[in-house]
């Protein structure tokens, strides 16, 4: 396994849609395997594949994200391939999410309280689930990715442009130096 390159916003791939898996083979499983070695190294509970530069419909996931009661130790990934939301109802604030493409960043995010999943797993059977909680919250973050969209593409304009400019600067400043 690998600790993959994780790619950080503004890099213009994270703002195109993904491609649709065909074939589930031994080079997406072990790339699977690689994303969830790197969500976990950098301390996420989700990664969509084109967060490491594969815009394929891939994402994983901490099963035991919304444990209260989960220790450090207990990590399991779950991998779903061509992911999408076929139902979603209600409405809350998911507060302070953040994104491993968007580093120091977090904000309030407007989300759908429960949705349902279909997708696919590394085996190829079908699967169709309801999530609600964190679960909702990371199922529409990742699968969002696969659609180009960010975290930040959900929040006001105004806080958008701050922090566009923030990071402007800051790339400005690492030329220089």
């Amino acid at each position: 396994m690998a600790v993959l390159e994780i790619l950080k916003y503004p890099e213009k791939s994270l703002s195109q849609p993904s491609v649709k898996v065909e074939t589930i083979d031994e080079e997406i499983r072990e790339f699977v395997r690689d994303m969830g070695e790197t969500m976990f190294h950098d301390s996420g509970v989700g990664l969509a594949a084109p967060q490491v530069g594969v815009n394929k419909r891939i994402i994983v996931y901490d099963s035991h994200a919304q444990d209260p009661e989960k220790e450090d130790s207990v990590r399991e990934v779950t991998a779903l391939i061509n992911p999408e939301i076929i139902a979603s109802s209600g409405s809350f604030t998911s507060e302070n999410e953040g994104c491993l493409s968007v580093p120091d960043y977090r904000a309030d995010v407007k989300r759908y309280e429960r949705v349902t999943v279909r997708a696919l797993n590394l085996e190829g059977k079908k699967l169709e689930f309801d999530a609600d909680g964190i679960m909702s919250v990371i199922m529409q973050h990742e699968i969002d990715h696969l659609d180009g969209i960010l975290f930040i593409d959900r929040i006001s304009s105004l806080k958008r442009n701050m922090y566009k400019k923030r990071i402007l600067k800051q790339m400005k400043k690492d030329e220089q130096d």
